[in-house]
């Protein structure tokens, strides 16, 4: 199949960017996405000609690097699936595609495709990890964990990073990203001693990294390629709200700075 490509060229971040046409020849309908990007990049460096810049490294839908939008899309038209695993039979011969980096004040673009998502690492920073010393690994069914609970905490544990949800959104808010690390760890029993802290801690630095609130318009569980639901944000909202009423019940909750953790 052939296809006119329509896209975002920026040589940095500080520079102005702007939409070039490519032409896409030849491409077979079993590629991939990105597959097809590199087949357009061989021509480009054929010709003398700087490649198109984008994110990817594992290929396989697994470790959240690939994103960009597609026809307004992200990841494009299937659901459930990432750039990387979006193969070229969901287009017609003789498309045109517009291609475009996230959208967001708080992925500033790096180069073409390629957003800086560093705030999405300081964000996990803040609270997404167990710091409570746990001895060496017990046997994996010692803790009874209820099956439910253990389903939506695997649900809430697929969420790989990409950014999709922010870049969908029309608030740009990263309400979904922060809820699935705050639930993933909530739900389990592990989780518990520094439940408070996790829900404050993440979303005081969601707050604080340009991303825009929500407003529950959805639009983030329908491009999530791991289909994360929604329900992790109100349960996010609840953690954080119980947090809040206990610290002012008793001694205020003091969260850690990373500079304080190192």
């Amino acid at each position: 199949m052939n296809l006119t490509l329509h896209v975002w060229r920026q040589k940095g971040p500080g520079e102005r960017g702007r939409m070039e046409r490519y032409e896409a020849r030849d491409i077979s309908e079993h590629m991939s996405f990105l597959e097809m990007l590199d087949v357009v990049n061989e021509g480009l460096i054929g010709e003398g000609k700087e490649p198109i810049a984008f994110d990817h490294d594992c290929r396989e839908g697994i470790c959240g690097m690939c994103g960009f939008m597609i026809n307004g899309m992200a990841h494009g038209p299937q659901r459930g699936t990432t750039v990387c695993q979006l193969h070229m039979r969901q287009f017609q011969d003789g498309d045109t595609l517009y291609l475009e980096p996230w959208r967001a004040r708080a992925f500033p673009v790096v180069k073409d495709l390629i957003v800086d998502r560093s705030a999405f690492d300081r964000i996990i920073a803040a609270g997404g990890y167990i710091s409570v010393s746990t001895g060496s690994a017990v046997e994996a069914n010692a803790i009874p964990i209820a099956k439910e609970k253990a389903d939506l905490a695997m649900d809430a544990a697929a969420c790989i990073g990409c950014g999709a949800c922010v870049a969908m959104c029309p608030n740009a808010s990263a309400a979904l990203f922060t809820a699935a690390k705050i639930s993933h760890l909530g739900l389990l029993p592990q989780g518990q001693a520094e439940r408070d802290r996790r829900a404050i801690g993440m979303v005081l630095r969601m707050t604080r990294e340009d991303f825009g609130q929500c407003t529950n318009m959805g639009q983030c569980e329908a491009v999530c390629p791991k289909s994360i639901s929604i329900e992790t944000i109100a349960r996010m909202h609840r953690d954080y709200i119980s947090a809040s009423v206990s610290s002012r019940r008793g001694k205020p909750l003091r969260v850690e700075t990373a500079e304080e953790r190192a």
